[in-house]
């Protein structure tokens, strides 16, 4: 087996951004760790592979399991401040490098509202016959 995505240093600056469940009085299964979990979002963001393709393993839960949680965390907004940790972290350790940093559109949003152009007015007619 690979080493782990997610050192013991990592999930320890990881695991407080996560929110805690309580277990659910309807009972059920119990959970699933979130670290497992946390591995397999990582193996599918950096494979690329699809979340219904996510074997389950000992290494972590299913793709369907990663994949709720994935959206629970989003809709928690633990990505945005995990990001903000992690660049902290890094920046006090010196670890950026501002003239290799990238900004694209998935992280800035694109400014809407520009002038709606009018439609481009012909230059010449049509020269081609139709096949159909």
């Amino acid at each position: 087996m690979s080493r782990m995505y997610v050192t013991d240093a990592l999930w320890e600056e990881i695991e407080p951004l996560l929110p805690k469940h309580p277990p659910s009085p309807k009972g059920g299964a119990p959970r699933k760790d979130d670290r497992k979990c946390l591995e397999g979002i990582i193996h599918v963001l950096k494979t690329g592979c699809q979340w219904q393709s996510l074997e389950c393993c000992r290494r972590w839960p299913s793709g369907s399991t990663c994949w709720r949680r994935f959206a629970e965390w989003t809709a928690a907004g633990v990505w945005p401040a995990l990001h903000r940790k992690l660049l902290h972290i890094l920046g006090q350790a010196g670890q950026i490098d501002l003239d290799t940093a990238v900004v694209d559109s998935a992280s800035v949003r694109a400014v809407f509202g520009g002038a709606i152009r009018g439609r481009i007015p012909q230059i010449e007619a049509r020269t081609a016959v139709s096949d159909t």
